[in-house]
């Protein structure tokens, strides 16, 4: 299989996240889904978002891709809230569909993030790192992009990082 997966999790589906996601796809080699164009609730402890679009998703992502790539944008020195719910949901995989969550065993994870600046904060990375362990998948890295001054742009410097990061998914 060896397939990736870009995770778009952005409040703007064109915004600076789809740029840099763009030119770390310049050539097309990864699919790409955008989770503002899915109905993903809240995590529920009694499952009542389970007829949303989540768990099609994992299916479909579980079965047809071996690395999951997430790309958000840094709001308030975090993840978008896109994501973290995104994450939450992966609560789901643990109780009432183990069976599917197990399935992520051995995949690979990494992460795509990006802001105005380059002043990403210490330990943003952390809930990435922890989460592929917790799930048993393989964090195989990250990297973090910033714009020129008039924000048209991803900034050269962070355009060699996305160049180097894109080496991981063709060892």
């Amino acid at each position: 299989m060896n397939k990736t997966i870009i995770i778009q999790a952005s409040s703007k589906s064109t915004g600076n996240t789809n740029k840099v996601i763009n030119y770390l796809n310049n050539n097309e080699s990864f699919d790409f889904v955008d989770l503002k164009t899915k109905k993903i609730g809240v995590f529920e402890y009694d499952f009542s978002n389970a007829d949303d679009d989540f768990i099609p998703l994992m299916e479909e992502i579980i079965n047809k891709y071996d690395t999951l790539v997430f790309a958000t944008p840094v709001y308030w020195y975090s993840m978008s809230a896109t994501l973290k719910t995104f994450f939450d949901r992966l609560s789901d995989l643990l109780h009432y569909k183990k069976d599917l969550g197990r399935q992520l065993r051995g995949k690979n994870m990494a992460m795509i993030s990006n802001s105005g600046a380059n002043d990403l904060r210490n330990g943003f990375e952390m809930p990435f790192i922890e989460s592929a362990k917790y799930l048993g998948m393989n964090y195989i890295g990250s990297t973090h992009a910033w714009f020129t001054e008039d924000e048209n742009d991803i900034h050269p410097e962070a355009k060699l990082k996305i160049d180097e990061f894109k080496n991981l998914f063709n060892a």
